[in-house]
């Protein structure tokens, strides 16, 4: 299991901006296709959603895309399933919400993501203060729980978040749902640049991000992105792996140059 705080820190250590790409795990027949495109094309690390019925920071995109996974029949052990049978060059997280580790259990879900050689777990609506027993079991089993920090976190709090952290600290580029952005809204570089002061950690700045440009430009304060909404797009748009390959290509240009 290619540990995935390891990784970042490693190539930012070089001068490297980072890139992080999310798909929706079970959307279409081609998204471990998809996994591969990505990588190809650049991506330092991949963050799988698991699809879920009530997606609650998501918006109409991923919404989207989780429906039709469900519909197609994905649930957490078939992603899983799926990922295990990969040996991606980089490391690997998941994205879901808290229901369905309860329902499957900490521990039987860290197990899982064992399996699957999935280092990284993002839970969007895991409070802090609740989330102690799931922090220690994934401890044990060698996961690391990356913890957003949203623009209106006080910096007290947004201290101990970034303490936390592991695998990366998630910058919330603006207030609400993931979705994409026609600008880079002040907010993320605002919370990207609080951050930097505060920790020595990663800091990759999502949600908002949604081209190129905006890639670019999150990229010169923080030291890197998180790209979801605009790749989920064109996969459901029937882009397949080649569409997928070519927009994280320019991704990939763009926060180089």
């Amino acid at each position: 299991m290619k540990s995935l705080e390891h990784t970042l820190d490693a190539k930012r250590g070089k001068g490297a901006k980072l890139l992080v790409t999310y798909i929706t795990g079970g959307l279409g027949d081609q998204w471990i296709e998809v996994l591969q495109a990505v990588v190809d094309a650049g991506a330092d690390a991949v963050e799988v959603g698991i699809p879920f019925s009530d997606p609650m920071i998501d918006g109409p995109i991923i919404q989207e895309a989780s429906q039709r996974a469900l519909d197609a029949g994905a649930t957490p052990m078939s992603v899983f399933g799926a990922l295990s049978c990969l040996e991606l060059e980089v490391p690997t997280a998941v994205m879901t919400y808290y229901n369905l580790i309860h329902h499957a259990g900490e521990e039987r879900f860290a197990q899982w993501m064992n399996d699957a050689s999935v280092s990284g777990a993002i839970f969007p609506d895991l409070s802090f203060e609740e989330g102690g027993s799931w922090r220690r079991i994934a401890k044990e089993w060698g996961i690391e729980t990356v913890q957003l920090v949203a623009p209106s976190t006080s910096d007290e709090r947004a201290t101990l978040l970034c303490e936390e952290s592991r695998g990366f600290v998630y910058a919330v580029g603006v207030m609400g749902t993931t979705g994409e952005r026609d600008r880079l809204q002040t907010s993320a570089l605002e919370i990207s640049n609080r951050l930097k002061l505060i920790t020595n950690k990663t800091v990759l700045v999502g949600i908002g991000v949604s081209n190129s440009e905006q890639a670019r430009a999150a990229s010169e304060v923080a030291d890197g992105v998180v790209v979801g909404s605009a790749l989920v797009r064109r996969v459901l748009e029937g882009e397949g792996p080649r569409g997928a390959y070519n927009f994280v290509t320019d991704l990939r240009k763009a926060i180089d140059s």
